[in-house]
């Protein structure tokens, strides 16, 4: 039931997603530090992938605390910008 609610959430807000005008940089995404604040399952390569095909990115993530939160990372022109939603 987890897994649907997700899928269905990720299918929401990346529906309307374009890549980005220039790649993301491996080195732009650990500028963010998601992956010092938060435990994150996916590799970042595969962030980086997701994010130049799609333009953003829906991630179940915990913090040290264990607190669970859904992270959305978009590629703007201006670089990523993230938004984190208890989940």
């Amino acid at each position: 039931m987890r897994k649907m609610i997700v899928f269905a959430l990720a299918a929401v807000l990346t529906a309307c997603s374009l890549p980005p005008e220039r790649p993301v940089l491996k080195e732009e995404l650990y500028k963010t530090r998601i992956y010092q604040l938060f435990i994150i399952k996916e590799s970042p390569e595969s962030v980086v992938a997701a994010l130049n095909r799609e333009g953003e990115v829906v991630l179940e993530v915990q913090d040290k605390k264990e607190n669970h939160y859904y992270l959305r990372l978009m590629a703007t022109s201006g670089g990523l910008q993230m938004k984190v939603v208890p989940r």
